[in-house]
């Protein structure tokens, strides 16, 4: 880690901190949805969707605002206080229509704050090792959620696994969320400025780099959101109690390879480890009908193994890195929601099976394209 710059450290720390609380949120929330409220699953694929779009299609805005204007730390400011306001006013909420409004407003926060985030990771990047730089910093990133559901199942084992402990829990994220407002206003460095404004904020070379990303928005589509592993869990007769050790599991999982999987796209390059990741995905929605526990695995390994592949590609060959990497969330929520929106809705009127074979059939369909992809 000696080679991690002290800016990548201090963020590291700050999205521990905000991906803490965001989980002890991720966790319930289909419980909470579903079983509290007493929402359908189609709701739940509404709220995903609504959530999912926000939190990325305005990054594409703002990864734009924070290339023309040079504008990195005060849009991390102020994403990562919106966020920590919005979360525990989930302890509120009385329908599925409350919760998808708060939900899009800590989403909106993140949207805020995302591009300008892996602006400043590239700048302070050392030694050319982006993946690693992103790989260390997607590992303390997961950690905090992994601690997260930690404490949701230490706060299980104490208090009754009913509403009001859920709603308690919402209200405890206030916690984690200004602590890293805290770290992120007064220990990390801004980004400095250039003396040249910037006229063009999409460089022509950068086109070349939309091929592999839509692939990936692609497979984003068809493949299931942590959401449904969780809700297949609560399916399938497993506890409150039980459900926090599957999201420890997933998240364990991505903060153990993390730095690995980028010091593997190092090695080995962006298109190999992507096509490993697409493999960990197919696999890990296969295994959802045979052991959860394998499922949640694989899908944490085809989480980072592919955030950490494309977000070191593109630091390290684009020009407009913010714009580019709005572009890249954008992409990853307009598809990510409809693909919620096309699995809630298939689930809910034609089974689970076939939601899973929609989602294998077109993850499968993806990885051959990307095969065809020449390194």
């Amino acid at each position: 880690m000696k080679n991690i710059n002290k800016n990548v450290i201090y963020l590291g720390w700050v999205s521990f901190f905000t991906d803490m609380s965001s989980n002890m949120i991720t966790t319930l929330l289909p419980v909470f949805v579903v079983y509290v409220l007493h929402e359908g699953v189609d709701k739940l694929g509404i709220i995903i969707a609504v959530s999912t779009f926000i939190s990325y299609a305005f990054r594409i805005l703002f990864g734009y605002l924070s290339d023309k204007y040079q504008i990195v730390k005060p849009f991390m400011v102020s994403g990562y206080l919106l966020s920590a306001i919005s979360k525990p006013l989930l302890a509120f909420s009385t329908s599925f229509v409350s919760v998808a409004l708060l939900r899009g407003v800590e989403r909106m926060g993140k949207a805020i704050r995302s591009a300008s985030k892996d602006v400043l990771i590239s700048h302070y990047v050392q030694n050319k090792e982006h993946g690693r730089t992103f790989g260390f910093h997607k590992m303390m990133d997961i950690a905090g959620e992994l601690s997260g559901a930690f404490l949701i199942f230490l706060i299980f084992l104490y208090i009754p696994k009913d509403e009001h402990s859920i709603r308690m829990i919402f209200e405890l994220t206030v916690i984690p969320g200004f602590i890293s407002v805290f770290i992120v206003m007064f220990f990390v460095q801004d980004v400095p400025k250039q003396e040249k404004k910037v006229k063009n904020v999409l460089n022509k070379k950068d086109y070349g780099l939309f091929v592999v990303l839509g692939i990936y928005f692609f497979f984003l589509f068809f493949i299931m959101s942590d959401q449904f592993f969780i809700l297949k869990a609560k399916t399938e007769g497993y506890t409150l109690s039980i459900i926090p050790l599957f999201v420890m599991l997933l998240t364990a999982i991505q903060s153990v390879t993390s730095y690995y999987s980028g010091y593997l796209s190092d090695k080995m390059g962006v298109i190999r480890t992507l096509q490993l990741a697409f493999v960990f995905g197919i696999l890990s929605v296969s295994m959802m009908e045979v052991n959860l526990w394998a499922a949640f695995t694989l899908l944490g390994l085809f989480t980072i193994f592919s955030l950490n592949a494309v977000r070191s590609y593109i630091s390290e060959y684009a020009i407009s890195k913010g714009f580019v990497y709005g572009i890249f969330y954008g992409g990853v929520a307009v598809f990510s929601a409809l693909g919620a929106l096309c699995i809630g809705y298939i689930w809910r009127y034609y089974g689970f099976e076939s939601a899973m074979l929609f989602s294998e059939a077109g993850m499968s369909l993806m990885f051959l394209i990307l095969l065809l992809k020449r390194a």
